[in-house]
């Protein structure tokens, strides 16, 4: 899975086509990732100690990764990603395919 916990994206399909935010949780094991705000589902819970009253909350359900696309930040466009190792930095980045080679233009 190139989409991990941090990543913006932004919704390609779905009942939330449109909607972007940040990766809160990533489920590598059934590709798919909880992104904030997106995919609200309404949750009943029983009063218990710490909640007295019970009631309905509100979450984040998961969404399958082929529904989101990285998003370019600086492009303000979704994006495929690309993973880039280099061999100084142990960190990994995923710049935009579009933008990467913009920045090796230059």
């Amino acid at each position: 899975m190139k989409i991990k916990k941090g990543d913006k994206v932004k919704v390609i399909t779905g009942a939330s086509k449109g909607a972007t935010g940040e990766v809160l949780k990533a489920l590598p094991k059934t590709n798919q990732v909880i992104v904030e705000g997106v995919n609200l589902v309404k949750k009943n819970l029983k009063p218990a100690q710490a909640n007295p009253d019970g009631g309905a909350i509100e979450k984040e359900a998961p969404i399958h990764v082929s529904n989101v696309s990285f998003l370019e930040v600086k492009a303000k466009k979704a994006a495929k990603a690309k993973k880039e190792v280099k061999k100084d930095v142990k960190e990994e980045k995923k710049p935009a395919k579009k933008t990467a080679k913009k920045a090796d233009k230059e």
